[in-house]
């Protein structure tokens, strides 16, 4: 094998086409001598790696890119791609999305889900290996077609927690994404990612308890560095009260419980009160926690009155029983 071809399967993860092995000076009883003598295997028609063992995930993405070119990955698999190896929630079994010209008649075999894509020379990034859609394209595309609206977020706010893009970045792609599923829903998440929500329980703590409640705005992922870098999910600081929203459902180790602890030390140290939220109080108990919430910022100094939101009771207060704080102002 000559030096162009065995630059070509480095680059490719040790995947290359039959046209490949054509146009690079071999010939097709060359193909079956390597396949006859178990040097390579067939992934799909015209599509071989240089092993016999199961394929990785990203041979099988590169497989499936190379099967329907000139195509790109796109969906979940631009993202999987973009994220890199060793994701422990991902399975090789996964399917390969592959994204093709609109125009273009595809057919996939076992294992590619395929998707035509309108002006897709433009939002492939052809650079890449594999080659795939840009990621707030894939991105949108997941978030569009998540299960349900705890989905999306999470795939909107990881997306921008890990760094990739922005919320900015997801914005101006929608813009151009006329036919989209759930453009109004995906817009609003958007806009309030931007404004410093970074997770699906900060997300829900704005705009299921804060918000339709009246209550101040507090600074988001506030950075604080005088005991080491901490980031304060919302400090209402003008108040002394910071509200810390845990969004796992267990703490994973002691050392993690441990540091969570710590932050409300560091907290009472500076002379504010912290308080910890799980899912509990933002989702099912949203209307409860704006109560207290409102109670405890009322008793430093804020003026306002908690409102009642649609989901609020008809009638009496949220507060605990005996509790001589005013109730939820109509």
């Amino acid at each position: 094998m000559n030096a162009v071809l065995e630059r070509l399967l480095r680059n490719q993860s040790g995947v290359i086409a039959r046209r490949q092995v054509l146009a690079g000076g071999m010939e097709d009883l060359d193909i079956r001598r390597l396949l006859r003598r178990r040097e390579w295997a067939t992934v799909h028609d015209g599509v071989y790696v240089d092993h016999t063992g199961e394929p990785t995930w990203l041979q099988l993405a590169w497989a499936g890119v190379l099967f329907a070119w000139p195509a790109a990955l796109c969906h979940d698999s631009a993202l999987r791609a973009a994220d890199g190896p060793g994701r422990r929630e991902r399975s090789a079994a996964d399917p390969i999305h592959v994204a093709v010209d609109r125009d273009r008649a595809f057919a996939a075999p076992a294992g590619i889900v395929p998707h035509r894509l309108g002006d897709f020379h433009a939002k492939v990034q052809w650079n890449l290996g594999p080659p795939r859609v840009r990621v707030e394209q894939a991105v949108l595309d997941v978030a569009a077609e998540s299960r349900d609206d705890f989905a999306t977020i999470a795939v909107l706010a990881q997306a921008v927690q890990s760094r990739r893009t922005t919320a900015q970045r997801i914005g101006e792609a929608l813009e151009g994404r006329s036919r989209i599923a759930r453009r109004k829903f995906l817009g609003d998440v958007l806009r309030d990612l931007a404004d410093g929500t970074c997770s699906v329980l900060e997300h829900g703590y704005l705009d299921r308890v804060e918000r339709p409640h009246g209550l101040p705005r507090p600074s988001r992922q506030l950075l604080e560095s005088s005991r080491g870098p901490i980031y304060r999910d919302a400090a209402y600081r003008r108040f002394g009260l910071v509200v810390e929203l845990d969004g796992r459902l267990f703490h994973s180790s002691a050392e993690a419980r441990s540091h969570d602890l710590d932050r409300d030390l560091d907290a009472a140290i500076d002379g504010r009160d912290s308080v910890r939220l799980g899912w509990r109080q933002v989702f099912d108990h949203a209307c409860w926690t704006a109560a207290r919430i409102g109670v405890l910022l009322q008793r430093r100094g804020w003026e306002g009155p908690v409102l009642r939101c649609p989901a609020c009771p008809d009638s009496g207060d949220l507060t605990s029983p005996g509790d001589d704080d005013p109730p939820l102002s109509a």
